[in-house]
């Protein structure tokens, strides 16, 4: 079987490290995977490239600058894995490089608009170039649909779809996630509410939410794709709700003043506060703990025409929960790697993998799974 040389783009960052030695450090894996840690910063990359063993290299990249296509195409790249965020900002430019160069395409991205106008935007390049290009291949939508579509296996229909995250307070933070999340702080999202689309304004307003696992958090309102995928793709008829739940209710809170502030025209650019913040948010960590995790609860029809509500928890303890948004990368690189066919041209995640599928990825961290009938 041919190697898949894999160049890793945010390589030593937050989640690209950890897909980088996930991929080094399975035996099966590592045998048809040649693994490239891309970065701006060479020596950065090959630090960790040196403690990845089995051929891993560290090679200078700024997926900004041009001539990425061609760069791609002299390393002999086969599969481009992108997480350099915050992809809100971001256009295709790295992925439209891997399609001339003849590579598949995985990313990270959780951006709205990037995830949901990815297929239309991509599909004639990589169904040209024979390959295969996936956009957001973490938690959302890969893993909330794997759950949703688990949960709801045999429904005649759904109602409702509810997902909230809920990260550990003493979990590494990355700048590029908190950017992400303060660039729609306090704007108008269209939501799926009352079977029609409703404008509610992102971090504010935050409401109480029940874990299995977890104390109670307040969650908000985030853009994400699962917003804008999941009403048509289960055909959701009364609302799909997507909330994040930080641990410490007084960074909830800045949050929500955060986006008030912005609704007021007080602070038009809140991400510009992501570099502060990520610096300054290990303050609260005395506060909190290393548990998190993720519910996700369904409400409708199931096949005997009876009415069921289900609801489904991970708890990620030991500061691990990070290790959740990398698996569908790691679980999609993986398949390239053995051979297994992943459908030609561009798509989002949404039920490309099989819950069971990220079984392994949550018992090898300690991850404790529960489906509630409720």
């Amino acid at each position: 079987m041919a190697t898949l040389k894999t160049l890793v783009l945010g390589g030593y960052g937050n989640f690209g490290a950890r897909i980088c030695r996930a991929l080094a450090g399975d035996a099966a894996t590592r045998q048809h995977i040649a693994l490239l840690v891309a970065g701006r910063d060479a020596s950065r990359a090959q630090a960790l490239a040196n403690t990845l063993g089995h051929g891993a290299q560290g090679v200078a990249l700024d997926h900004q600058a041009p001539g990425l296509a061609a760069s791609l195409r002299e390393w002999g790249v086969d599969l481009v894995i992108h997480t350099a965020g915050p992809f809100q900002a971001q256009g295709y430019s790295v992925a439209q490089a891997a399609a001339e160069a003849g590579a598949h395409y995985i990313d990270l991205a959780d951006g709205r608009r990037f995830v949901c106008d990815f297929p239309a935007a991509l599909q004639a390049a990589f169904t040209a170039a024979g390959r295969t290009a996936i956009a957001g291949a973490s938690t959302v939508p890969a893993l909330s649909s794997a759950v949703i579509d688990h949960l709801c296996a045999d429904w005649q229909c759904i109602d409702s779809i509810d997902i909230c995250i809920a990260p550990a307070q003493r979990a590494p933070r990355g700048q590029a996630t908190l950017a992400a999340v303060l660039s729609y702080c306090g704007l108008a999202i269209d939501v799926w509410q009352d079977g029609r689309w409703q404008p509610k304004r992102g971090w504010a307003q935050p409401t109480p939410v029940q874990f299995q696992r977890l104390r109670p958090r307040l969650g908000a309102v985030c853009d994400i794709p699962d917003l804008e995928i999941f009403p048509a793709h289960y055909k959701a008829r009364d609302r799909v709700t997507f909330r994040a739940a930080l641990e410490v209710g007084l960074a909830q809170r800045a949050f929500a003043t955060l986006a008030t502030l912005r609704h007021w025209g007080v602070l038009p650019h809140p991400e510009k506060l992501a570099w502060l913040m990520h610096h300054a948010g290990g303050a609260l960590d005395f506060l909190g703990t290393p548990l998190g995790g993720m519910v996700v609860r369904v409400a409708g029809t199931n096949a005997q025409g009876q009415p069921r509500r289900r609801a489904w928890h991970i708890a990620a303890d030991h500061d691990h929960g990070p290790e959740i948004p990398c698996m569908a990368a790691i679980l999609l690189a993986r398949q390239l790697a053995a051979g297994q066919p992943l459908p030609r041209g561009a798509h989002t995640s949404t039920s490309l993998l099989p819950l069971e599928a990220f079984a392994p990825e949550f018992a090898k961290w300690g991850m404790v799974t529960d489906v509630v009938e409720e």
